[in-house]
């Protein structure tokens, strides 16, 4: 006995349709009469066809049915299709490499604008628009590592940072860096909330806790007024 296992049958070329459609498109390539190959092909889209009838009837699924007749012939079916065959060309056109811009950031935290800036302001002859502009990114440059380290930065690291990314060609002097006024604002940490409402938890059940026991020292002089009634 003949056993037929997948790995010995043909590649499917479209899965989704089966192995019976995929035996019905490779009988067709073995029909030597162009007409009857044509006729057998259009029987062979309305059995295609029949695995979606809600959309078997537009002009877009027949042509969709025609291009997977042909694909699933490994594009060797030579028929009258009523619209153009596709070559496997179209199919395997590799998509245009896209450029994607690489660059280093040697100082994440304040990103890489920062260092844009401070190597255009090298090229700058005035003064005066130079400080001021220094001025300011000395500032987010201290916002953004109060952001990224949790902690005020040293005015010693922010002026070495500053000289390192403008190329030796500005020098911020650290008594002016001293009398910068912030003007950014901490965010309200999440972290706070959560301490406080752990300390009201731990408070609720403090006080859950001595409840019974005031109730217990309430109730022993009631005991004691029954024992004493009692008595008499």
């Amino acid at each position: 006995m003949k056993k037929n296992y997948n790995y010995t049958r043909n590649k499917l070329w479209l899965p989704e349709y089966g192995r019976h459609i995929q035996e019905m498109v490779d009988s067709l390539l073995e029909i030597e009469d162009r007409q009857e190959r044509t006729r057998q092909a259009k029987a062979v889209i309305a059995v295609m066809g029949n695995l979606n009838p809600l959309l078997r009837d537009t002009a877009d699924f027949t042509h969709k049915l025609w291009d997977h007749l042909i694909i699933m012939s490994d594009f060797k079916l030579d028929v009258d299709s009523p619209y153009p065959l596709p070559s496997r060309q179209d199919l395997t056109v590799r998509p245009r490499h896209m450029e994607y811009p690489q660059s280093f950031i040697a100082y994440k935290h304040y990103g890489k604008y920062v260092g844009r800036m401070l190597r255009s302001l090298a090229d700058n002859h005035e003064p005066e628009a130079v400080s001021r502009a220094v001025d300011n990114i000395a500032r987010y440059m201290r916002a953004k590592s109060y952001e990224f380290n949790q902690e005020h930065p040293n005015n010693e690291v922010i002026i070495k940072d500053i000289r390192k990314m403008s190329g030796d060609a500005i020098a911020i002097d650290e008594v002016a860096l001293n009398n910068l006024r912030s003007d950014y604002k901490q965010h309200f940490s999440a972290r706070p909330q959560n301490n406080r409402q752990n300390n009201n938890r731990k408070q609720t059940q403090k006080n859950g806790k001595n409840q019974p026991q005031r109730a217990q020292h309430n109730a022993r002089p009631a005991k004691n007024a029954i024992k004493h009634n009692s008595a008499k």
